[in-house]
Formats: structure tokens, C-alpha cells, sequence
């Protein structure tokens, strides 16, 4: 795997909300990651204390990778008397370079601390290359392209700037606003947007009433909702309806489906975009090393053999990970109808966040749990280092501390199970420690109802659609009649993924299946047999 760049390559930049969101992410193969501290970065849930941000530069810099500091919020007269501190902190931090938003902050930046690299953040709106070479006479290194901003017109900023290096945001949530500049938190929640403090009004469930004339409220229910057709309509587009259309959870007009341009990326590869930008950095050390990783192996092998390039292998990687479902954003110039969610706006995916290696013990692994775990589940450890995942089986748990055995465990107060050498069946052991690292993740799948496979499957279709991935004609999900299991702790051959993970009880006792072990012995555990 590919961990530098080198002349002309794409830099991958990762979100790191958290010290140890920082490491999995640069585990799992960013070039670059950004972080912030509460008061002046557009995330005051930052996880980060100084004594954190200093250790995480550090750990950036002893990987050969690079580290920036957001100060992209909008500043009041109250924020302005802290930026002496924030200077004199940044400079004993020693980031690669600072994300600015606001002019003034860039312009004090420039006056009392020339020897920052700035780079002028998405909330700064930049949508053409006359705001670019702006930014750029300015004195800016690195300009983040706005999300409204589509390919064809990145072609063209890039031909007429291309001395400045270009960034362009590739995967993660969208905002329904002009490049998240929105008052809507601030009038409903009083919590400011732009101070890093969203509530996400817009992802809300908003209910449709309706009153007649004389001021009486129609209670809308399923037997009635027929006889209404509801709209909005703007003051100066009269007859241009809107209709909204709501069900029993209520209506979601204004939710945005999270961007995702792995089908693309070659484009934006070709084109000579220098960094690439995930978004999330409240999202979980899963999410980071998930998106990390696809990205990491679809950069790396587009840049080995560009004609062949695909994307598919990695985006059934990003379709594991819980979604309010995917679209291109405005790639093509306009969003379609395809970018919206407007029935639900909870996430859904098929697998969840299993558990972390935490520690090797010995030739024992340490595991973090995250999600309650039941005898027989199957996790699917992922490797830093290749696609294929270590699929592993297992059937009782022993407590990291007590050495108690139970045939369940859930999460908490940092619970950790320790999982023996033995499981591996045909694995080399200092090989393992290799493979898996510590901070190595891992996913199990999980249950679906009919109700969320129908929504889950859509999705993916949705983009598919929206890629040219899909004919119009195949957007038919189809669902089975009953819930999605994941793998289960039952005999019978619908015990069995067929994977290759370290197998079922009876696989490893039964005489019948004898030449299938004899077999097996000659495989690395996760090989398809």
C-alpha cells in the first residue's frame, strides 16, 4: 500500500475529531489530517485538549504525514481578543498548516504569524477561479473548493489556477445550505452554525398541518390524508407548487443524502486535484479508518493502472457503513431528486462497528468492544494493508481483566475481550501482528428489517442511478419476505457464510468435512475456499 506522495499525487485527507480518531485514520492510509480545538474550528464537540493536539502532531509527523489546524468560524468581536493565544498556541503545536474562513482572521494571520501555510476553508464559498486567484494574491497556499462547485467548473479553475493548490471535498455529509453558512439552527435551536454549533434543523422531522378558514386545525390521518393535496408555495413564483408529500414518520423536505464521489474519483484523480477531503470528524474511529481505507486502495491503485480502474470493490466497502444514502452532490452542476432523502433521515447500513484491537498481548489480541457481541457472530477484521478482511467466528468470550467466559458481551466502560492465538487456525502469528495492528477495527454484520433492507437497497440503487452505474428500468429493490439476518449462531448450512472465516463447531469436529479442513490448512483465514 502506498503511504506518501509522491510528484502530482493526490493528497488523502482525513477528519480526526479525536486523538484516537487521528491515529486509526493515519493507520488506515491518510496522506494528511485535519483538526480543531473548540473555540475557534467549526466543531466545538472537538475531542482534542492541547496537550492531545501536541501528542497528535507529533504522532503525525513520526508517520511522515501532515496535520492541519481548523480556524474556520466566523468571527464576532468576542473571538477576536482570543487570537493572540490561538497563535501563540499554533506555533508551540507546529501544525503544516492553518484552515481559515473568515478575511479578517486570514489577514491577522498574515501580519502576525507570516510563516503559517493558510489554506482558505469551504465555508469561504469559493465557486470560481476569479475568488481563487483572489485568495491566491492574497497570500493563501491551498483553496477548498465550495460543495456547490461541479466538475466542469473545477476543470476550469484548475486550467485558469494552476498554481495554487485545489481541494475538493469527496465523501461525507452535505449541507442543505450554501456552504453550511445557515441561520435555520440558530432560529429554532438558538445554536449558531457558523460558530460551530449546528443542530442539524434541517435533517428534523417536520409534520404538515392543516386549518381551514375559520381557524379550525384538520387533524391529517390515514383516512383523510387523500383528500388534501398539500404544497408550498414562494411569493414571487405563484402557481410554481411544491408539493409535500408526508407519511406516518412525517416529512424530511429539507434532508440531504451524504456525498459520495468514489465513482468519480477518477476524474478528479485525472484532473490533478491536490487533496482530496473526507468529511466527519464527529464521526466514529470506525467511520475513519472505513472511509480511509477505500480511499486509500482506490487512489493507490488508480495511480498503478489508471485505464483499468474501477470503482466497485471500494464502493462495496463505503456501502457497509451507515448512511442517510449516497449521491454525487453537484458533480454534474445540479442536484437532482436522487439527493434528497425526504422520507427518513436516520442512517442505515447493513454491518456495524464490532470492536478495536487495543493491545497484542503475547500472541493474544486485545479487543475493545463497541456493539454487544453473542456467541457465534462472525466479525470481519480489516486490514490496513489489503481489502480482504480476516473473517473470524467465535463462540464464547473471555474478559480482558476477570479472564471470566461468557457466551455474550456488550460494550462499556471500556470492556475488552481477550480473543487466544489458538482461533487462528492457519495464520503465522508475528504475520497477524502485521496484518491487524493495533487500532485495527472490525465489523460484524447486523439484522435488518424488511422495512430497512427496502431502504438500504434503495439507496444503493439511488446511486448507482445517479453514476450511470444503473438503467432507470432495474430501480426495483427486491426484498425478501422476511427480516435481513446477519450471520447467526445456528446449525445448518445457513450457519455458514461460506468466507473462509475460522469456521463453525461443527466444521472443525464433524468426520464429513474432513478433506474440506485438510484443504483449509493450505489457506489463510478470510480466503474463499
Amino acid at each position: 500500500m502506498t503511504t506518501t506522495n509522491g510528484p502530482h499525487r493526490a493528497e488523502l485527507l482525513m477528519p480526526a475529531g479525536s486523538l484516537s480518531k487521528l491515529k486509526t485514520a493515519i493507520l488506515y492510509g491518510a496522506d494528511a489530517v485535519y483538526a480543531g480545538t473548540p473555540d475557534l474550528s467549526l466543531r466545538t464537540q472537538s475531542a482534542f485538549t492541547l496537550e492531545e493536539l501536541t501528542e497528535g502532531v507529533r504522532f503525525a509527523h513520526s508517520h511522515g504525514k501532515r496535520i492541519y489546524l481548523t480556524l474556520n468560524l466566523f468571527t464576532h468581536n468576542r473571538d477576536i481578543e482570543k487570537l493572540p493565544k490561538f497563535v501563540e498556541t499554533v506555533r508551540k503545536v507546529g501544525p503544516d498548516g492553518l484552515i481559515v474562513s473568515d478575511p479578517g482572521v486570514f489577514h491577522y494571520l498574515k501580519e502576525n504569524a507570516p510563516e503559517l501555510e493558510l489554506h482558505v476553508s469551504t465555508q469561504a464559498n469559493a465557486c470560481s477561479w476569479l475568488t481563487v486567484k483572489s485568495w491566491q494574491a492574497q497570500g493563501a497556499s491551498l483553496c477548498v473548493m465550495a460543495r456547490e462547485v461541479s466538475f466542469a467548473e473545477l476543470v476550469e479553475i484548475r486550467e485558469k489556477c494552476p498554481d495554487i493548490k485545489l481541494e475538493a471535498f469527496v465523501h461525507g455529509a452535505m449541507c442543505m445550505t450554501y456552504s453550511g453558512r445557515c441561520l435555520l439552527s440558530n432560529f429554532l435551536a438558538e445554536r449558531g452554525a457558523n460558530q460551530g454549533n449546528c443542530a442539524q434543523s434541517c435533517r428534523w422531522n417536520y409534520k404538515v398541518l392543516a386549518r381551514t378558514k375559520d381557524g379550525l386545525d384538520v387533524e391529517i390521518t390515514p383516512d383523510n390524508k387523500d383528500d388534501y393535496d398539500f404544497f408550498l408555495e414562494e411569493q414571487y413564483r405563484p402557481g410554481e407548487l411544491m408539493k409535500i408529500e408526508e407519511d406516518e414518520r412525517g416529512s424530511y423536505i429539507m434532508n440531504a443524502k451524504d456525498l459520495c464521489l468514489m465513482p468519480k474519483l477518477d476524474d478528479y484523480l485525472a484532473l490533478g486535484i491536490d487533496s482530496l477531503k473526507i468529511e466527519g470528524r464527529n464521526k466514529s474511529e470506525y467511520y475513519a479508518a472505513m472511509t480511509a481505507r477505500a480511499y486509500r486502495h482506490a487512489i493507490d491503485a488508480w495511480y498503478a493502472d489508471p485505464k483499468s480502474w474501477k470503482p466497485d470493490v471500494y464502493l462495496r466497502e463505503l456501502y457497509t457503513l451507515q448512511s442517510r444514502g449516497y449521491s454525487l452532490g453537484f458533480h454534474e452542476g445540479r442536484l437532482t431528486n436522487l439527493a434528497h432523502n425526504y422520507d427518513r433521515t436516520d442512517t442505515v447500513g447493513g454491518w456495524l462497528y464490532a470492536g478495536a484491537i487495543t493491545q497484542w498481548d503475547g500472541d493474544d489480541m486485545i479487543f475493545l468492544i463497541r456493539n454487544p457481541l453473542r456467541a457465534g457472530c462472525v466479525l470481519e477484521l480489516l486490514s490496513p494493508g489489503r481489502m480482504e478482511p480476516v473473517r473470524l467466528r467465535l463462540y464464547e468470550f473471555e474478559n480482558a481483566k476477570t479472564g471470566e467466559v461468557t457466551e455474550k458481551v456488550a460494550p462499556g466502560q471500556g470492556r475488552s475481550v481477550r480473543i487466544s492465538a489458538t482461533v487462528f487456525h492457519n495464520e503465522e502469528q508475528d504475520d497477524l501482528k502485521t496484518l491487524l495492528p493495533v487500532m485495527s477495527v472490525a465489523r460484524m454484520e447486523t439484522e435488518l428489517s424488511e422495512d430497512r433492507q427496502t431502504l438500504l437497497e434503495g439507496n444503493l440503487i439511488s446511486l448507482d442511478m445517479e453514476s450511470g452505474l444503473r438503467d432507470n428500468s432495474d430501480a426495483r429493490p427486491t426484498v425478501k419476505g422476511k427480516a435481513h439476518a446477519g450471520k447467526a449462531p445456528t446449525l445448518g448450512l445457513d450457519s455458514c457464510c461460506g468466507l473462509g472465516c475460522n469456521g463453525c463447531l461443527m466444521f472443525w469436529n464433524d468426520p464429513k468435512y474432513a478433506k474440506a479442513r485438510e484443504t483449509l490448512k493450505t489457506r489463510k483465514i478470510g480466503e474463499m475456499l
